[in-house]
């Protein structure tokens, strides 16, 4: 399974986004992974915010807690 999932604010995120992305705030992805994520560590994950920083250090922490196959793909207009 593939996720994409949208590292910017709740705010941000209801603005507009890529069709099919979850919304993860990247700083509350530090909390979800310790409460259990539904991603397995082995699916593939896109990460995007609004210029690929969020995106970036999301992509950090999951690479940290053994997640595989994780891409940051930017910003919003690269994934639309």
């Amino acid at each position: 399974m593939q996720h994409l999932v949208d590292v910017r604010s709740p705010a941000e995120f209801h603005m507009g986004h890529a069709p099919g992305a979850v919304n993860i705030p990247v700083d509350q992805l530090a909390i979800k992974l310790s409460k259990g994520c539904k991603m397995k560590t082995n699916e593939e994950i896109t990460l995007y915010c609004a210029s690929g920083g969020r995106a970036g250090v999301a992509k950090t922490l999951l690479e940290r807690a053994g997640y595989t196959k994780v891409t940051n793909a930017g910003g919003l207009a690269n994934v639309l």
